[in-house]
């Protein structure tokens, strides 16, 4: 880089001579903001000014650049001007004393030729450049301009060629939205004329329009730009900040004659063609009006993803993991997953599910299948994950379950299992999910190593323009945050679609890197089939009124040109219009099981478990001190924090002392886990050390950067894996991705932690439509883990709640309903519930919940209300015998005070969740009331604990029956809470409120207020002479 700036400040009285034959400064602005898109991003220090060098500014620098790194190879790459000029600089020749001006080159005519064979001009064609003698004056200003302005061109080709291409099908629309010229591409902005159409100028090292030829007539120079840049492929990949990998790209696209298609390709290509499109008539006239999302406009779809898989498994990828809207789902799980179309049909003849489930619309479902590709002869897996009608939101799903994939398989590179991701034009450009997702592709513990993106671009979105639904030009520049290349191709022709197809296959192959297929096409019907397209898009429905099918122009042109006949498409279409014919015959005949639809099956994990038996889940003291001892001791040769130093002696002390607090618990869910060869999983914000500085499971040396030290990748050697990851700042994103995670594997403990609760509510999408239904819509069980911190702490609105009340809402635990008792009653709830919701207040409590997640003959997701003040509290401990094997979870931890010697005395019995029960426990004590209050814990929430709440009401006959939260009545868990306790109480007694009050804000932000509003809750609690707000039965 030194010799670079060496150079580029000896250019700089080149500059000058040049300035008044470069007349560039129409285009001058927008090729210094194209050209420094591809820089790295680096600070650069000159001894002299450069601000006046009107071509080392922008592109021209870059290019500079790049003919000095191609000199340094081969100095005969370069024009013979160059090299004199960079062999003088070499030589240490100052600014100004470099340059030396080249001979006129003599007047050139050439005749023209075909684009593929273009002669390299003989010898004597070019007048022979000398070196002139250091020194001597410039003779050949004028040359050096034009080719400079030459350089300039077929930079701005590479850089704005896209924003011309012929991209609509429909050729009323420009792709990026933008309908004029720009500057760059126009050649009298370059101070050149006809008169130099037909000079001959060197092609640059970087670019391959010439194939063997260096250099070209300046009309064959645009005319070859144009039939790479500006026809039915757009790239854009001048803004990659990689040498490498831009000129990867250019030698895919500019190399003359390597876009061209066998007839053996096109044959395929037609009959791929007519399954998408046949298969879309077959579905219109058989269910007239259902709806079903089709591809018509876009059928060349289904080729150009069947081509990346072709492409993807000659490179020996094996498994192919798939998320999409419902445009086309349909299609793509007939014709690539190949599903049997009789249960697809099954859809549209509304059968039900003969298993569990309330199903989804046909449109959402997914698949997990395993067939022949015949372009490889290989073995394929291929995975489509179910999604709602919230389009992008499956994208991170996708990635969390292809990296779980990899993970398992051991595919650390990606080269085995990849991800696709299939858009519309308005989610991909409106929906901040995307971005969110594109931001892990690079995270070390959530890359893919690489996501190939296919936008099936309708310009329109339901009913939106385009113009309206986008500030940027193109719907697909959210990718170039990630130096994705992008390449848009006119749908309309399906070779194009397929050349691109092949080089995004091998551009993650070759860089592991995410890359962008736009499919321009548009929407023949409106958003749905019964839908009116005509009410917003009239001129545009006319026009598409007016256009012939793909697959009508395909096949005319492959007759055209003799690569097939008539009677060959014919026979192509009745073969396949047999097969719609013959499944749909057989649909009747047709069992269906809403488990058919499973995009992640967990084959033998539930055989031979008994569904309604629980799991031991304490453990030997021994392994608790071994890991006790691990989670406390540094390493040697390791420089820990002071503070942590401290932390870890008192973590020490306490193991010495057989006591744990929240942290200790904590791991010894977790050690104990992957001592028994269980992959754990942490994943969130700052989950590496925790947001309470509580955790530390990564250790970092305070003397050497990068040097962690993990005690639980350090149990012993043969341990599961263990990951803590701190992920970016998103949770819609990053929770998606570690659901889609914890599908792929069931033998998995896989946990998600909020840096506050309540930052959970901007990932309410995966949520409510992958985590709480999940199971019901797409037969799909999931063992997620979301530690939510939650407490009222007087830390002002959005650090106090987790919104406990909104997780309840969406249990499927009655209230109303006391199941049956018996001896699998908890177990049975367990079975019968979409998730389990616990605040518990324990670290023993934590550390059996955790573990129970996993021993469980199912997998249910588990919402854990997590503490911050408790983290500490010296009364939130657990003993060791909590942890043995003797010991297990408690659904509820009852009075074990003076109160539960003497039952018939105690008039209050509350019930209470979470880490209010410390400051009730405090107070009652403060107030000496122990004998007349019992208080109890209901630790496990929904389900709910009716048979426990049911014994402890009858115990404490006597007493009035109050719940008691921190939250405000109309938040926590007091409108769940409320008729379950009746219920458990058959409605024979009264429950009372002791809280705070309703309001529109989680907490208070003043701190004087909050004590106030807490003092008033506890006065309401220990009151034993009058219930607080009676609530009739």
């Amino acid at each position: 880089m030194y010799h670079v700036k060496t150079i580029l400040m000896a250019v700089k009285p080149l500059a000058t001579s040049c300035a008044a034959g470069l007349k560039l400064a129409a285009s001058r602005h927008s090729l210094r903001n194209a050209g420094n898109r591809c820089l790295p991003v680096q600070t650069r220090h000159y001894a002299t000014s450069m601000t006046a060098e009107p071509f080392l500014n922008g592109s021209t620098s870059v290019y500079v650049e790049e003919m000095y790194e191609a000199w340094q190879k081969d100095p005969t790459s370069v024009h013979k001007s160059w090299d004199v000029f960079f062999r003088n600089t070499d030589q240490g020749l100052a600014p100004g004393q470099a340059y030396q001006a080249p001979p006129i080159f003599p007047s050139y005519q050439m005749t023209p030729v075909a684009y593929s064979q273009a002669p390299m001009p003989s010898p004597t064609a070019v007048a022979p450049l000398v070196a002139p003698q250091v020194g001597q004056q410039n003779v050949g200003s004028k040359t050096i301009d034009e080719h400079l302005a030459v350089q300039a061109i077929i930079r701005s080709y590479q850089i704005r060629g896209h924003n011309i291409a012929k991209l609509d099908p429909l050729g009323i629309n420009s792709a990026d939205l933008q309908d004029e010229k720009p500057k760059e591409l126009q050649l009298h902005n370059y101070n050149l004329s006809e008169s130099e159409m037909e000079q001959v100028f060197q092609l640059p090292s970087s670019c391959y329009i010439g194939g063997d030829q260096r250099a070209l007539p300046l009309k064959d120079i645009i005319s070859r730009l144009q039939s790479v840049y500006c026809e039915h492929i757009g790239l854009e990949f001048m803004f990659i900040n990689n040498f490498e990998q831009c000129d990867w790209i250019r030698r895919r696209f500019e190399t003359p004659g390597i876009m061209e298609t066998s007839n053996d390709e096109k044959r395929v290509l037609m009959a791929r063609l007519i399954r998408s499109t046949r298969f879309e008539e077959f579905l219109a006239s058989t269910w007239v009006s259902e709806k079903r999302f089709g591809l018509e406009g876009c059928e060349v779809l289904i080729p150009a993803m069947k081509q990346v898989i072709d492409s993807s498994s000659e490179r020996g990828v094996e498994s192919f993991i798939m998320g999409m809207p419902h445009r086309g789902r349909l299609n793509v799980l007939a014709n690539v997953c190949r599903k049997p179309l009789e249960h697809l049909f099954s859809q549209f003849e509304a059968l039900t599910g003969r298993d569990e489930g309330s199903g989804d619309v046909k449109y959402h479902l997914g698949c997990s299948t395993v067939r022949r590709n015949h372009a490889t002869n290989k073995n394929i897996h291929l995975a489509v994950v179910a999604n709602p009608s919230h389009l992008e939101a499956v994208n991170p799903v996708v990635q969390g379950k292809t990296y779980a994939e990899q993970f398992y398989r051991g595919d650390r590179d990606g080269k085995k299992v990849m991800s696709m991701l299939l858009h519309g034009d308005a989610a991909f450009s409106g929906q901040g999910v995307v971005y969110e997702t594109f931001h892990l592709s690079d995270l070390p513990s959530y890359s893919t190593m690489g996501t190939i993106h296919i936008v099936c671009n309708n310009q329109i979105g339901f009913t939106t323009d385009p113009r309206h639904s986008r500030s940027s030009p193109y719907c697909t520049d959210v990718a170039r945050v990630v130096n994705a290349p992008i390449f848009h191709v006119n749908a309309d022709d399906p070779e194009a679609v397929m050349y691109v197809c092949k080089v995004a296959a091998a551009w993650r192959n070759e860089f592991s890197k995410d890359v962008v297929i736009d499919l321009v096409s548009y929407r023949r019907h409106g958003h749905n089939e019964v839908d009116e397209p005509r009410f917003t898009q009239p001129l545009m429905y006319k026009r598409i009124g007016e256009t012939k099918p793909l697959l009508e122009k395909y096949t005319n042109k492959l007759v055209s040109d003799g690569t097939v006949t008539e009677e060959e498409v014919q026979l192509e279409k009745t073969k396949y219009d047999g097969v719609l014919k013959k499944a749909l015959a057989e649909v009747k005949s047709t069992v269906v099981y809403n488990a058919i639809w499973l995009d992640s099956p967990w084959t033998g994990f539930f055989a031979g478990k008994d569904p309604l038996k629980l799991p031991k889940t304490g453990v030997s003291e021994t392994i608790l001190m071994e890991i006790g001892k691990k989670c406390s001791t540094p390493p040697e040769d390791f420089v820990c924090h002071k503070a942590l130093l401290r932390t870890l002696k008192d973590r020490a002390k306490m193991i010495e002392n057989r006591i744990a607090d929240w942290a200790i618990g904590e791991y010894f869910a977790f050690g104990s886990l992957l001592m028994e060869d269980v992959h754990v999983r942490l994943s969130g914000q700052d989950v590496e050390r925790g947001t309470f500085s509580h955790r530390h499971h990564v250790l970092h040396d305070q003397d050497v950067d990068k040097k962690v030290y993990i005690p639980l990748k350090n149990l012993s050697q043969s341990q599961a894996t263990y990951t803590a990851c701190n992920s970016s700042l998103s949770e819609f994103g990053v929770l998606g991705f570690e659901v889609g995670y914890s599908l792929t594997n069931p033998n998995a403990l896989v946990c998600w932690e909020a840096q506050f609760g309540d930052f959970s509510n901007t990932a309410q999408c995966i949520i409510d439509q992958f985590i709480s239904s999940g199971q019901a819509k797409w037969a799909r069980q999931s063992g997620i883990v979301l530690l939510l911190p939650h407490g009222y702490e007087g830390m002002g609105p959005e650090h106090s709640s987790a919104r406990l009340e909104r997780f309840l809402q969406m249990s499927n635990d009655d209230p109303d309903y006391y199941p049956p008792p018996g001896p699998h009653f908890a177990s049975q709830q367990l079975n019968d519930c979409n998730w389990i919701v616990a605040n518990c207040t324990t670290p023993a409590n934590l550390f059996h919940i955790l573990r129970r997640q996993i021993l469980l003959p199912f997998r249910k997701p588990l919402i854990l209300m997590t503490p911050k003040s408790l983290l500490r509290h010296p009364e939130a401990r657990s003993s060791f015998d909590d942890f043995t094997e003797s010991s297990l979870f408690h659904r509820m931890l009852l009075e074990d005070g003076p109160a539960a010697s003497n039952p018939e005395a105690v008039e209050k019995l509350i019930f209470c969740s979470g880490k209010v029960y410390y400051d009730l426990a405090k107070t009652r004590r403060e107030r000496g009331l122990d004998n007349k209050i019992a208080i109890n814990r209901i630790e496990q929430i929904t389900p709910f604990p009716f048979d426990r709440v049911e014994s402890e009401a009858t115990k404490y006959s006597n007493a009035k029956v109050v719940w008691c939260q921190e939250e405000h009545k109309n938040m926590g868990g007091w409108s769940y809470v409320e008729p379950c306790i009746l219920t458990a109480l058959k409605h024979t007694r009264k429950v009372s409120y002791a809280g705070r009050q309703t309001a529109p804000s989680t907490a208070t932000g003043n701190k004087y207020q909050h004590i106030t509003e807490l003092q008033t809750l506890l006065n309401d609690a220990m009151n034993v002479e009058q219930t607080t707000m009676k609530v009739p039965v």
